[in-house]
């Protein structure tokens, strides 16, 4: 019982599984497949600063084998810089490796506004170049949200163009990989 995996992740409304609470959320749903312990330490309206600002205290407490990080959208919304937003994830991810946590990145989801889409492909572009860079795993959210063809699937989001519906919350699970736990 000492050796299983204990995940934890920490994002925003995204991950707690606005609007519909966390028993609707992809981490829930991840729970439901894993007999390890999943932790869902989503915040609604969180921006990685405010992740970043309650990590230590969220994620440590909870002695976790690994971390799934992800936010950034919010971040967008309030008009955040690039440079802070990647730095709070850096910081994020250094202190995880610090306590020997094994880090996974998801990519922010898409959202339906191509201003902040722009940025927010920029930030999952430097996601997974950061992600090489440090040997780490990626689990591509924003992949459930398009076609094949690039178009984004409106019904997978709400009416507010950025919260996942019940089905994108499930297309969200479906892009989760589990060998990203080994």
């Amino acid at each position: 019982m000492e050796n299983r995996r204990k995940i934890v992740c920490i994002g925003d409304s995204i991950t707690y599984g606005f609007p519909f609470g966390p028993h609707e959320s992809w981490v829930k749903m991840l729970d439901e497949v894993m007999e390890e312990k999943i932790i869902n330490l989503g915040i609604n309206g969180n921006t990685t600063g405010d992740m970043l600002r309650r990590f230590e205290r969220a994620v440590f407490r909870h002695n976790p084998t690994h971390v799934i990080i992800m936010g950034g959208i919010n971040d967008v919304i309030c008009g955040e810089s690039f440079d802070s937003i990647t730095w709070n994830i850096s910081r994020m991810v250094d202190l995880s490796l610090k306590h020997n946590i094994k880090v996974i990145l998801g990519l922010p989801t898409a959202v339906d506004e191509p201003g902040w889409e722009k940025m927010i492909q920029r930030i999952r572009d430097w996601i997974i170049d950061y992600a090489d860079q440090k040997h780490l795993a990626v689990i591509n959210f924003a992949r459930a949200f398009y076609d094949d063809n690039g178009e984004l699937r409106h019904e997978l989001l709400l009416d507010d163009g950025g919260h996942p519906s019940v089905k994108g919350y499930k297309a969200m699970f479906e892009q989760i990989d589990l060998n990203v736990f080994n």
